[in-house]
């Protein structure tokens, strides 16, 4: 009799992370929002981004050790009432019409530390939650939750002219509270290494360096790590490069960016829907993943040279891909890194993921000075290709024994 995959504590973990990505789609565009309203400043708002997003190349790495100590549970939903408290307060305080920037950045600097901890804990403590047969099922549901928040952007800018945005911010409140009533409901997962004594620098530094040490002897997961933090560089440009060409190429504008964009949505939407309803044998895992990877890598380095149509269904095409290659590597690694670890692991690649993106931000936008904006996605994903290569397919025999098994 095959386990079943829809259980108590899955249902519970999946409607309290949609409940709570969409608080936060809606909350991050309304901080957006606030900054450019109370500031005027595109400056200011830039240092706010960068203050967001910072942490999350810091805090992961820091927290994975930790996660592997205390029941990821508890930590799961400790952050989500602390989010509440966090944004009742910034509610209450535009409510007062009271604005500090300082305060605030402060604030936001917190919001990114806790959403950093938030996903490293979130990525270990699923797996236990799943038996090991349902893992591609699993994550094809979580990959159609986080492309379905981006909706929340638009509501957010309705919510904003009828309402305004201090109520905005206590909804925020209110959907992570539910949240994290929730969590405290999940029964599972509840792993816990923690010995009194743990806690100490000299143990902080052992469980650290087993962290990574695990990453560099497993030579496996090494390559992996290496080509999605490369993949990682190369999606930087998108961030840098997509929405000024739309916006400085005739016939195309911020409006027909939306659009475009929108289809790369509904193929990971459909994508992660049709994996849900269809596994993929373990065997061709690998063999599918390196077409993939090197289909993403040829799509966005062409696309933005090609007539809107064809735009438009090869940004569905990528996005359709994007969700079996990221399903295939999130629900093989889970499954094979043991669950003691899992929380170094997880800190670890999330860490040098964020931090290859936001190198490839900064060098595509100082390469965009002097190449032409579709030049320089295409520099980019032919290191993407070339990575494919060199880290994947070269390193296949190593890569297979935890894709295929």
């Amino acid at each position: 009799m095959k386990n079943k995959l829809w259980t108590k504590d899955f249902t519970i973990v999946t409607i309290s992370t949609t409940i709570s990505m969409l608080g936060n789609a809606m909350s991050g565009f309304a901080i957006g929002l606030m900054v450019l309203d109370f500031t005027q400043s595109v400056f200011l708002y830039s240092l706010f981004i960068v203050g967001y997003n910072f942490p999350k190349v810091i805090i992961p790495i820091l927290a994975g050790p930790y996660i592997d100590l205390f029941s990821r549970k508890k930590v799961l939903y400790t952050l989500d009432f602390i989010s509440a408290a966090l944004f009742l307060i910034i509610g209450t305080i535009i409510n007062y019409e009271v604005f500090n920037y300082l305060l605030f950045l402060s604030i936001t600097i917190l919001i990114g530390s806790i959403d950093g901890i938030y996903r490293v804990t979130y990525d270990s403590l699923f797996p236990t939650l799943v038996e090991k047969e349902n893992y591609q099922k699993a994550f094809s549901i979580y990959s159609v939750i986080s492309p379905l928040s981006t909706v929340m952007i638009p509501v957010a800018a309705i919510l904003y002219e009828s309402i305004g945005l201090s109520l905005i911010f206590m909804i925020d409140a209110g959907t992570f509270l539910i949240a994290a009533i929730l969590e405290t409901q999940i029964k599972g997962g509840n792993v816990s290494t923690f010995k009194s004594g743990n806690i100490n620098i000299d143990n902080y530094i052992k469980d650290f360096k087993e962290g990574v040490s695990y990453i560099i002897c497993e030579k496996g997961l090494l390559y992996i790590t290496i080509y999605f933090a490369i993949n990682a560089f190369a999606f930087g440009t998108a961030l840098t490069i997509v929405l000024p060409y739309f916006k400085t190429t005739e016939n195309l504008g911020v409006v027909m960016y939306t659009f475009v964009m929108a289809f790369n949505i509904i193929g990971r939407i459909i994508s992660g829907l049709l994996q849900y309803r269809h596994t993929y044998p373990k065997h061709i895992r690998l063999k599918l993943s390196i077409i993939v990877y090197a289909l993403i890598a040829v799509v966005e380095a062409t696309y933005l040279f090609t007539p809107l149509t064809a735009m438009v269904i090869l940004c569905f095409v990528s996005g359709f891909l994007s969700i079996i290659s990221n399903n295939i590597k999130s629900s093989s690694t889970q499954e094979y890194v043991p669950d003691y670890i899992r929380g170094r692991f997880n800190g670890a690649t999330q860490m040098i993921n964020t931090l290859g993106n936001s190198v490839g931000v900064l060098l595509s936008g100082a390469l965009a000075e002097i190449l032409p904006l579709r030049y320089v996605i295409v520099v980019f994903m032919s290191i993407n290709l070339f990575s494919v290569y060199f880290f994947v397919y070269r390193h296949r025999r190593d890569i297979e024994l935890i894709y295929n098994n």
